[in-house]
């Protein structure tokens, strides 16, 4: 197993190319190798060379150094490990996180994109039956990989990690992994992209909804205390804590892409009663969302493969959309160009001027910023309305004729290609 490396090399932001758009037929061809492995479940075999887990995962670390040749080594391959015991994992399982880490100037500070290799059918401890996963999951993997092959044609500020994650279906373990290294090495995750079922557009009923994504966020944040539930409430941020601001940037940036897909920003941390790998990240106050299809077949998904009065079923490639999975990456695949080459989001933001008519604006400085932007909104509304920007210099700004308790504001930090980190709610002094 390779050692987890420590994140050095100084990078800086360039631009993109016309080249660099998704290629469906590429997403395809890996998630057809995935397929191959017959089963990729949590318990399968770690060590068989062609079936099981183990074999995908070496498969998946080989596509990232492959990847870092081609960039010159620009991609240090890493894996994580841990075991985890519990109601679906009674006996223990080694649960391996294959890494990729794209090494930015700022050694600390990461832009995290993941998908979990690990597949299922019907029964979840069936670990011998075929368990093809085309859509879930083998449609993230073969995103993170995508994005892998393109973004390292860049460089940027931040760290981007493409992770890897196994132990989804039995409990969430690859992500619990991954965020608690992250913890305990101090990262500063500025955020985490978790795609899970990003692939189909026919649902359940057999329509076709090809034309958005959507992005779960969470709304009160998982991480805070009672103490810091009662200052959101009091401070109306309901709307505005870092994973909710990280789903409005993503959907602003999909805006931009010619011919790509809308977001629908889903006001949820995942499906109702459900969750995926993000919602660790969530739990230790890390801005995270979940983006998954339109419309999802229920019928594709933790099945065991079979036909019953005429209905298929199983998780199989031709029930897959490559074209909209090209769609769904080109959005991932935005947002961490953006992200990355910003400098993180300003911390300490406050707001004063009750029983006035004006409101004072304070933040603390940002490392590499080079002007700050500061939004606002009347708060009766979901989005940013106006925005003024100022120099690197600045810390504070008086907002002129901005009532405080009818308006909401944030910052932001700009780099030097105008690159903008998320938006910072702002909250009392």
């Amino acid at each position: 197993m390779h050692r987890l490396l420590p994140i050095v090399a100084l990078l800086v932001a360039t631009p993109a190319t016309a080249q660099d758009a998704p290629d469906p037929a590429r997403l395809k061809a890996t998630v057809e190798k995935l397929v191959s492995f017959g089963t990729r479940h949590t318990l399968s075999s770690p060590d068989d060379p062609k079936r099981g887990i183990g074999a995908a995962r070496r498969w998946a670390a080989g596509e990232l150094t492959r990847i870092s040749d081609s960039c010159g080594g620009c991609i240090t391959s890493a894996n994580i490990a841990r075991t985890f015991t519990g109601k679906r994992a009674p006996n223990g399982v080694e649960i391996v996180d294959v890494l990729g880490f794209q090494q930015g100037i700022e050694p600390r500070r990461v832009i995290i994109v993941g998908a979990h290799i690990d597949s299922r059918v019907t029964d979840v401890m069936d670990a011998t039956s075929d368990a093809p996963g085309a859509n879930d999951d083998g449609s993230g993997v073969a995103l993170v990989l995508e994005a892998a092959r393109i973004l390292s044609k860049q460089k940027f500020r931040a760290t981007i990690v493409y992770a890897i994650f196994s132990g989804e279906e039995q409990g969430l373990y690859g992500g619990t992994l991954l965020a608690e290294t992250a913890k305990q090495r101090d990262w500063i995750v500025s955020a985490m992209l978790n795609n899970d079922i990003v692939g189909n557009t026919i649902g359940q009923d057999g329509k076709r909804v090809a034309d958005h994504v959507r992005v779960f966020s969470e709304g009160i944040r998982a991480s805070e205390d009672l103490a810091a539930m009662k200052g959101r409430r009091e401070n109306g941020g309901e709307d505005d804590g870092p994973s909710r601001a990280l789903a409005k940037a993503v959907d602003g940036i999909a805006a931009g892409i010619p011919g790509g897909l809308d977001v629908f920003v889903d006001r949820r941390p995942d499906r109702f009663g459900r969750g995926g790998d993000h919602e660790p990240f969530l739990a230790l106050g890390y801005p995270a969302i979940r983006f998954t299809v339109a419309a999802e077949n229920w019928n594709g998904q933790h099945q065991t493969l079979r036909t019953e009065n005429g209905v298929s079923y199983g998780d199989t490639i031709d029930k897959m959309d490559f074209a909209y999975l090209a769609k769904v990456s080109a959005i991932n695949i935005a947002t961490i160009r953006r992200l990355a080459a910003a400098p993180a989001a300003p911390s300490g933001v406050t707001i004063a001027g009750a029983l006035g008519y004006d409101t004072t604006v304070k933040w603390q400085p940002v490392d590499g910023a080079t002007g700050y932007r500061i939004h606002w909104r009347r708060n009766d509304t979901q989005d940013w309305q106006k925005s003024i920007d100022l120099p690197a210099t600045a810390q504070t700004d008086v907002l002129k004729d901005v009532p405080i308790d009818d308006n909401f504001v944030g910052v932001s930090a700009l780099g030097p290609d105008g690159a903008e980190s998320l938006v910072s709610f702002a909250g009392p002094g």
